[in-house]
């Protein structure tokens, strides 16, 4: 890593470090959640609501292939920067860093291509579990199908994304994501509007888009990191690096799984009250997403200082990175959400004509926005869990996102109906922030016990070698 981003995590002020990690990480997702409004635009200007129905119904299997990329890449990545933190009082742990790279960057691949290999077997009863009906099932293969072709890649991209973030390049991140979108908009404009493949090329833009980023990452890292390999040679499955990249990562992993069902649960709902339900729920999704991903920035952004801080044993540069942080978070989500809701009927109109796409539309934006308060806090806790190595508080958090929605859904379903759907998403999010700040006050003991003894590799060791 270079002295720069070093410096960044280990004794920069902290809003000046806040700025370099979080900015370019909110700046790309922003443009990445923009990029998601465009495309939606694109198939929207084909005038087929079957079209954008298959992107909505899409999402769980993009959402575990992200899956995939988040169990290596968000466990190896936080692993990385506690070793990187650990390095400044053992500079022998630094050599710990090229088994983990390696193993979270290969064990993603392998898993990627062994998942998108069996979706494509299985792709037909695939497509009906997702809730697609006649008038959308050829859209929503043609647009899965090609997705599952391109796992491999689409994993690989957001491991590396992690593995990059953990040693503070924010920077970097910024420009291969910014560099991506560009390059999916101009495969969009190719392959929707100009061949007309529908949503098989946009599936195919997004492969493309994010094979280019694999690229970027790997050349970035060999000619840039100090420590980081992603030489196969390296690859290990030693408990010491499994231990800790999959206590964090199933986390990550579970929360996907449970946004998989809970998503096919509101799909099969949804899909009940037709293709304009589907579609003005898609849209209405990629509005939010906008002020969702400027939250995301600092919640995903923070997590490398979090995690260095803590690995170096840095009790007031961590306390002071998450107060500075958590202030953040709440001044964006107030500002972001109530733009947003202020000129929601402008936005959703620009994307749709039909009255009736509209009104419903403009009811699920309302409440995805009321949502992101309680999430943006959610999200803050689920860093700090994973920065310290805590998995079993991120489980559970993950764990109560599917077990709470589902009940709740079918609930608001039976009870109010398509309105009950809308709002299951809200009432949900609002208990897991609850769960996450009993959970912080229980662990905040054992995190301070962490910083003073050192890093949960290290005390696990001691015990071992007891």
């Amino acid at each position: 890593m270079s002295t720069s981003n070093r410096w960044y995590l280990s004794t920069a002020p902290v809003l000046r470090a806040l700025v370099h990690l979080c900015v370019p990480m909110a700046a790309a997702m922003i443009v990445g959640a923009v990029y998601n409004v465009i495309n939606a635009g694109f198939i929207g200007s084909l005038h087929d609501s079957s079209l954008l129905a298959a992107v909505t119904l899409g999402s769980p299997v993009l959402a575990l292939v992200m899956a995939v990329g988040g169990v290596f890449g968000v466990g190896g990545g936080a692993l990385i920067s506690r070793l990187l933190g650990a390095s400044e009082n053992e500079p022998e742990r630094a050599g710990e860093i090229k088994h983990v790279s390696s193993f979270a960057l290969w064990g993603s691949v392998l898993s990627g291509a062994a998942l998108g290999g069996i979706g494509l077997v299985f792709l037909t009863p695939l497509v009906t579990l997702l809730g697609a009906d006649a008038s959308a099932t050829a859209a929503t293969s043609a647009y899965i199908g090609v997705m599952l072709a391109f796992v491999p890649v689409l994993a690989a991209a957001f491991c590396l994304e992690q593995i990059v973030r953990a040693e503070g390049a924010a920077r970097q991140v910024m420009i291969a994501l910014i560099a991506s979108t560009v390059a999916n908009i101009l495969f969009d404009l190719l392959f929707i509007l100009v061949l007309g493949w529908g949503v098989a090329g946009a599936a195919l833009a997004m492969g493309l888009s994010n094979l280019g980023v694999v690229v970027y990452f790997a050349v970035w890292l060999h000619r840039t990191s100090e420590h980081v390999s992603l030489a196969p040679r390296w690859f290990t499955l030693a408990p010491a690096v499994l231990k800790p990249v999959f206590g964090v990562g199933s986390g990550e992993l579970l929360q996907s799984a449970f946004l998989i069902v809970t998503s096919l649960v509101l799909n099969n709902l949804a899909v009940a009250y037709g293709d304009t339900a589907l579609a003005a729920m898609g849209v209405a999704v990629r509005i939010a997403q906008v002020p969702e991903f400027l939250v995301m920035g600092v919640t995903l952004g923070i997590l490398p200082l979090l995690a260095y801080s803590y690995g170096k044993g840095d009790r007031e540069r961590l306390n002071a990175a998450l107060r500075v942080s958590a202030i953040t978070v709440g001044a964006i989500v107030l500002v972001s959400a109530g733009a947003v809701y202020a000129f929601r009927e402008p936005l959703f109109s620009a994307f749709s004509s039909d009255p009736s796409v509209l009104v419903i539309g403009v009811t699920i934006l309302t409440a995805q926005l009321v949502a992101m308060i309680v999430n943006g806090f959610t999200g803050l806790l689920t860093s700090l869990f994973q920065a310290t190595g805590r998995s079993l508080p991120a489980i559970l958090m993950s764990l109560s996102q599917g077990v709470l929605f589902i009940p709740i859904v079918l609930l608001g379903n039976l009870w109010f109906g398509l309105a009950g759907i809308i709002w299951s998403l809200t009432v949900s999010e609002a208990i897991v922030f609850v769960l996450g700040v009993a959970l912080w006050l229980g662990t905040r003991r054992a995190i301070d016990r962490g910083l003073d003894e050192g890093s949960p590799e290290r005390a696990e060791a001691v015990l071992e070698e007891a």
